[in-house]
């Protein structure tokens, strides 16, 4: 887009910016607010000039952008033409816009609706798995078996060598759990406090360390104690942890057969959108802004560096690792916009509070918590954002192919595995 600014504009604000300057200047052998105007252009014209400038190419294309009914998707690359004084401003703005396309293709999008029940047998299942996540282990005189946990102390060396990693003291190690290179675990069955094994082990092919990856290796361990798991029993002890209290073990669960119901609410609602939403990219290809990708990249990129720590820097990540999930996000984005502009999509309000009310029953205090969201805007507008895309999933679904189907909870709440490379 090429722009042109009269020069009168551009005198305009150099003279209101000289001014400025005039009033609070410090120059030696004139009074504040004294100096004459001759010497104020001798000494700050060329800056004020280059204020005036910036500040007008930055208003000027906003005001085109708005007369034209552009929508532009980043900031423009600015290149001028003429740039000399007493001639007018021309310079060239060169910038993307976001797409314009209508949403379409929805009877072509194939959903599969799954349905499915809480079942006695599913719930018994959760609670040995909870007991399971609460595993005790006591120190018994026994030789060690499959699931018992060992303290151990260990040495490893290569080619004779101790190498760095390779040993520790006291730590704690399940036999069978798989955390070991292969042999190591298995090579401790049978073993008493007290005893020392001599392990000679084979680095995988394909282990993390490729100075280690295929080597042989000898690890001198020590048994330290044996420890067999314990299962917790179904007491008040045990639902007090999970703030059960005084309601015995009826209470416990149906306490969790409604946190249950609300994982398969969840995992079946998920599931749907995602078939949508993919079903709504399959049908409406769009060319992504760079700038949007740029930025969404950019996102993904301190998204990942604040999960996982460390000293590297966002901008270190290269852009390759994210640029798939970024250009789907982005066009996600715009055609979830696109639909909300051409169905005039609202956030429900009832659907939102019960939304709210549904998280807030995890809590011991729901009132509590359903008060602090209406209490926050911030947050009332990321449930209202929640809310608003579940309308767009039900406005597909009304023109869509849509199967149902009745399948176990374990079905219902099993993930999706992502499709593997070729």
């Amino acid at each position: 887009m090429s722009i042109t600014v009269p020069a009168e504009r551009i005198e305009s604000q150099v003279n209101k910016r000289l001014q400025q300057t005039a009033q609070k200047a410090k120059i030696a052998g004139f009074r504040p607010g004294k100096v004459p105007m001759s010497v104020i252009r001798q000494r700050y014209e060329a800056d004020a000039r280059q204020e005036a400038v910036g500040d007008v190419i930055q208003a000027s294309f906003y005001e085109a952008v708005v007369e034209q009914k552009l929508n532009p998707a980043g900031a423009p690359s600015v290149e001028p033409k003429v740039l000399e004084k007493g001639k007018d401003l021309e310079y060239v703005a060169t910038f993307e816009v976001f797409p314009e396309f209508t949403v379409a293709g929805f009877e072509s999008i194939a959903v599969e609706r799954l349905s499915a029940d809480v079942a006695d047998a599913d719930l018994d299942n959760m609670l040995e798995i909870l007991r399971k996540q609460n595993i005790r282990f006591e120190s018994v005189d026994r030789a060690a078996q499959n699931e018992d946990q060992l303290n151990i102390d260990f040495v490893g060396k290569v080619d004779g060598e101790v190498f760095a990693g390779g040993s520790a003291k006291g730590t704690q190690l399940v036999l069978g759990s798989g955390r070991m290179i292969p042999g190591f675990e298995d090579g401790l069955v049978g073993a008493k406090a007290g005893e020392e094994r001599v392990l000679n082990l084979t680095f995988p092919e394909d282990y993390q360390n490729l100075d280690l990856a295929g080597k042989a290796a000898e690890f001198t361990v020590t048994v330290n104690t044996v420890s067999e798991p314990k299962l917790p029993e179904l007491t008040e002890e045990f639902f007090a942890q999970f703030g059960i209290k005084e309601s015995g073990l009826e209470g416990f669960r149906a306490e969790v057969r409604k946190n249950m119901e609300r994982e398969l609410r969840q995992a079946i609602k998920s599931k749907i959108k995602n078939q949508v939403m993919d079903g709504l990219l399959e049908a409406n290809p769009i060319e992504v802004p760079k700038a949007l990708l740029d930025n969404e990249v950019n996102r993904l990129r301190v998204q990942a560096v604040q999960q996982f720590g460390g000293n590297i820097k966002p901008d270190q990540l290269p852009a390759e690792l994210f640029e798939e999930q970024a250009k789907r996000r982005v066009v996600l984005g715009l055609i979830v916009a696109e639909v909300v502009k051409q169905f005039d999509l609202k956030p429900d309000e009832d659907r939102v509070r019960e939304l709210i009310q549904e998280m807030a029953s995890a809590y011991q205090e729901p009132e509590q918590v359903v008060s602090w969201y209406y209490k926050n805007d911030q947050q009332l507008n990321e449930v209202r954002s929640v809310v608003l895309e579940e309308q767009v999933v039900d406005t597909v679904l009304q023109k869509a192919s849509v199967t149902d189907k009745s399948v176990s909870y374990e079905e219902a709440v099993k993930p999706v595995e992502a499709p593997q490379a070729d």
